[in-house]
């Protein structure tokens, strides 16, 4: 038995150092230039582009099942359980396991780019805590913010996905959860940071959740003018309404009447 536990622990050294050498070669800008290529997958809210991504990307990596195309089955999976499992009974069900499956299989190949890290592993979690939630599982939303917190702590630097990712997931916990809630806060307000210390270090869409996001956790009389200023941002950052702004427009009223 100590030899089982001995070698399980040298195997989570050897994989934890592994993540910290691929964090190490990483920057914001291998990272936004692996954002781009999947940005079409990432934060979708129209579920009828939703639904037909979905077909093309199956087809597309039937034919071509390379990393990448891997990569956005297992995000376009997220996608599709986070807005569309909850809204059927039976037709999405099962699409966070498939999500995670894909996801935990690039995470352990020795083959994957490291620069796919950052979003396989915070979308990974995701995953997780959304297999956790459709079939009750509570042990699994535990199990995903473990994954979590190996994101934050190897990505965040470089990449706002594992907080984003870490601090929506958080935001939509039940109120039992309410250590874990806690961490939105902290999350959106470290992402907010970073971008203005570095305009390139999230895109204008993320931006607007996050602005949305910060502002709905923090709707305290004390807290008010920053979060209506915050709101304001979403709003002009997403003229098209792909992003926070309907919320956002949603909660700016509240908070103004």
């Amino acid at each position: 038995m100590k030899q089982v536990l001995l070698t399980s622990l040298i195997l989570t050294m050897t994989a934890a150092t592994s993540v910290s050498l691929q964090a190490q070669n990483l920057s914001i800008e291998k990272v936004n230039a692996i954002n781009h290529q999947l940005d079409d997958v990432m934060e979708l809210i129209d579920t009828t582009a939703l639904k037909i991504k979905l077909g093309e990307l199956e087809e597309t990596y039937k034919n071509n099942p390379n990393e990448l195309n891997a990569v956005r089955l297992g995000l376009i999976y997220h996608e599709t359980a986070l807005n569309l499992s909850f809204l059927s009974k039976t037709s999405y069900k099962g699409y966070a396991k498939k999500s995670y499956d894909i996801l935990t299989s690039l995470s352990l190949s020795p083959t994957t780019r490291s620069a796919y890290f950052p979003v396989i592993n915070s979308y990974r979690a995701s995953a997780l805590s959304l297999v956790g939630a459709e079939t009750k599982q509570l042990k699994l939303i535990g199990q995903a913010f473990d994954l979590f917190k190996e994101a934050v702590n190897s990505y965040a630097a470089v990449s706002y996905l594992p907080e984003f990712m870490r601090g929506s997931v958080a935001e939509n916990l039940p109120w039992f959860f309410f250590r874990k809630r806690k961490i939105a806060r902290h999350d959106f307000g470290s992402i907010i940071d970073k971008q203005a210390n570095n305009r390139a270090f999230a895109s204008s869409k993320i931006m607007s959740f996050t602005y949305w996001a910060w502002a709905n956790q923090h709707q305290h009389k004390k807290d008010r003018p920053q979060a209506i200023a915050y709101l304001a941002k979403a709003i002009a950052l997403d003229p098209n309404y792909q992003a926070g702004r309907q919320k956002a427009e949603l909660l700016n009223r509240k908070l103004t009447e």
